[in-house]
């Protein structure tokens, strides 16, 4: 064990997901019960570098698990980005005598979490907190299984207005360059086309499919389309089909942040609280330059360079199932 540890900073970057509340609540309590002090910094790497640093005792974390968003808010650092502010950083951790840190967020949050072990050393630990699961070195990242629910959700209520309207209906996810939400809300929605950044499926191909349904007589036609799709956004996308069927009735709704938003599902809650004990623990068993995942449902430890570089690829297994349900 690494008995130079006594202060732990933890902080959340990039974008929101829910459950990181649920993660800071773990680093807290898990890092009070092991006998360190723990301080919450404000708005990532940004407050870091303004030296926007508080403890945290296990009160200070109460009532928050079922809370979205983050409670220490977040931010997208360009100062952090310069050797001049990582070191303004550095010096105010060394200030405040925080010896090691708990990073939540994305691939951008490892980026600059690596980059700050490298250059000075600094104990870290990643909390893999994004809603598009893209981080390899852990089955599922904080945020995902709630974005899905919400995403599917909103498919519901469309379906409706599809149904009783006759009408095909184009709806847009997040997921800029990985697919992972668009295919888990289009087996989970009954779509008749998932569209994602890894694959390309062609105007006559998507055409094919729809011709299908019309004539399989489908109630409603759905087409989830990731917003880093190969052949456009939802809008374009719809454009390209609209000119093929000029008399059908094409609407498009673009879901955006809310899927970023709401109460995390059990399953986050239950992972980020995980996560959040495992980064303590990993610290203080010496791990450093490391993300705490999941596989398999046990913790493992995954250095920060292969869980931003190492390509996580949407499961094959489910765009073949999703195809099977589409028809």
């Amino acid at each position: 064990m690494d008995s130079n540890i006594k202060r732990i900073g933890v902080l959340t970057s990039g974008g929101d997901a829910p459950g990181m509340n649920a993660a800071i609540r773990a680093v807290v309590r898990a890092g009070v019960f092991y006998e360190k002090e723990v301080y919450g910094i404000s708005r990532g790497y940004d407050g870091l570098i303004n030296d926007e640093i508080k403890k945290l005792e296990v009160r200070s974390v109460g009532n928050i698990l079922e809370r979205g968003g983050t409670f220490l808010k977040s931010a997208r650092s360009m100062d952090f980005k310069t050797p001049e502010g990582r070191k303004k950083a550095y010096e105010n951790l060394q200030k405040r005598g925080i010896d090691a840190l708990v990073t939540i967020g994305g691939d951008g949050t490892f980026t600059g979490a690596n980059l700050f072990f490298q250059e000075y050393g600094i104990k870290v630990i990643g909390v893999p907190g994004t809603i598009d699961n893209d981080l390899s070195g852990t089955d599922y990242t904080i945020g995902f299984d709630t974005a899905c629910n919400t995403a599917i959700e909103a498919i519901d209520k469309i379906r409706d207005t599809a149904t009783s309207h006759d009408r095909l209906f184009f709806i847009e996810v997040m997921g800029r360059d990985a697919g992972f939400i668009a295919v888990n809300a289009g087996i989970g929605s009954g779509a008749v086309a998932t569209l994602i950044p890894e694959r390309e499926m062609t105007t006559e191909q998507l055409i094919a499919r729809l011709n299908k349904g019309f004539k399989n007589r489908k109630l409603s036609n759905i087409v989830i389309v990731a917003e880093g799709g190969k052949s456009g956004g939802a809008i374009e996308v719809a454009d390209k089909v609209r000119e093929h069927f000029p008399n059908y009735d094409i609407k498009v709704t673009i879901l955006g942040h809310l899927q970023r938003g709401g109460k995390p599902s059990s399953f986050d809650r239950l992972l980020a609280s995980r996560l959040g004990v495992a980064a303590v623990e990993g610290l203080i068993n010496g791990h450093s330059g490391m993300m705490a995942g999941i596989i398999n449902q046990k913790v493992v430890y995954t250095p920060l360079e292969s869980a931003i570089n190492n390509t996580k690829v949407v499961d094959e297994e489910e765009f073949r199932v999703a195809k099977i349900l589409s028809i």
